[in-house]
């Protein structure tokens, strides 16, 4: 089974990570500029086949996706669960978790995926049920960090958290609008999940229960709620401050 990535970020990070799966390559004829050029040289270097086509035939092989004038073929990656999550944590000894529960925008979890990668997550968890597939779409987003940050699909939810309390002593801190201790106000500088919920909804029930303590972010204006990778950002980087400082 293949998909298709779009882009020269996607592209490149996918060369730099799992070259392997790379199947081929098709770039717009006449487009061999700068930032292209080193990646079709690598390309070449590592013998993978390169496709030189028309805008027409590149815009249908990008099927309504913006391509950037490169795509590729690849083969899909296996999913990853419970049990390569354990070997994860197994690596780290202030291991960093992001968990999204409920976020079904592609568009989202490419954006949470790049923000992850930049505050040094070790992996981001997801329901196998109500979540978003990591779709080219997520992988443009993600500008590569799909190929860095391991995507954790898990069959529930509630389950893989109470794991990361009770055998990795991980504190489980939830985000939600009303909780009354805010983000700045907490201390997370040790092993830490956070976890973010969908938009409007926010978290379930079950994964509110489990967490270990609820927070908000602090809200000046009139708007109720940030978009999800936008406070996923707030609360990533407020963690990485504490744990800096």
């Amino acid at each position: 089974m293949s998909e298709k990535i779009y882009g020269i970020h996607a592209v490149s990070a996918f060369l730099a990570n799992a070259p392997e799966r790379l199947i081929e390559v098709y770039v717009l004829k006449g487009r061999e500029d700068k930032r292209l050029q080193p990646l079709l040289n690598e390309l070449h270097r590592l013998g993978i086949s390169v496709q030189f086509l028309n805008r027409d035939s590149l815009d249908k092989k990008a099927d309504g996706e913006v391509h950037q004038g490169i795509i590729a073929r690849v083969q899909a990656a296996k999913e990853l669960n419970e049990n390569d999550l354990d070997q994860i944590l197994q690596k780290h000894t202030n291991p960093l978790l992001l968990v999204l529960d409920g976020v079904t925008d592609p568009h989202n979890l490419g954006a949470c995926l790049r923000t992850a990668d930049a505050a040094g997550v070790c992996a981001v968890i997801v329901p196998k049920d109500k979540s978003a597939q990591l779709t080219s779409i997520a992988r443009k987003v993600a500008c590569g960090a799909a190929e860095s940050v391991p995507l954790i699909r898990v069959t529930n939810l509630a389950r893989t958290l109470r794991d990361l309390q009770q055998q990795h002593n991980i504190w489980v801190i939830g985000t939600a609008g009303e909780a009354t201790e805010t983000l700045y106000q907490s201390k997370l500088t040790g092993a830490l999940a956070l976890v973010m919920g969908a938009e409007g909804d926010g978290m379930r029930r079950l994964t509110r229960e489990t967490c270990d303590q609820l927070i908000s972010i602090p809200m000046a204006g009139t708007v109720s709620s940030l978009n999800v990778s936008v406070a996923t950002g707030v609360c990533l980087f407020e963690i990485v401050r504490q744990r800096s400082a």
